[in-house]
């Protein structure tokens, strides 16, 4: 029975470090930010790049 209690209370102990850690977080104000989730759709594919050899040897061909 004594280990019931010692689970309880390190699991109490720990959601009260879990719960001060995300009082701390909103206070500093990770979850301030409004703007990017509104525009995340928007910028959602990465621009490709061409291989700077491929540009080169297309140059090379044309000459």
């Amino acid at each position: 029975m004594s280990v019931i209690y010692l689970l309880i209370s390190i699991s109490i102990l720990v959601a009260i470090v879990f719960f001060i850690a995300f009082i701390r977080a909103v206070k500093t104000g990770q979850y301030d930010d409004d703007y990017t989730p509104s525009v995340r759709m928007l910028f959602d594919d990465e621009l490709i790049t061409e291989n700077p050899k491929s540009i080169q040897i297309t140059k090379e061909k044309q000459i």
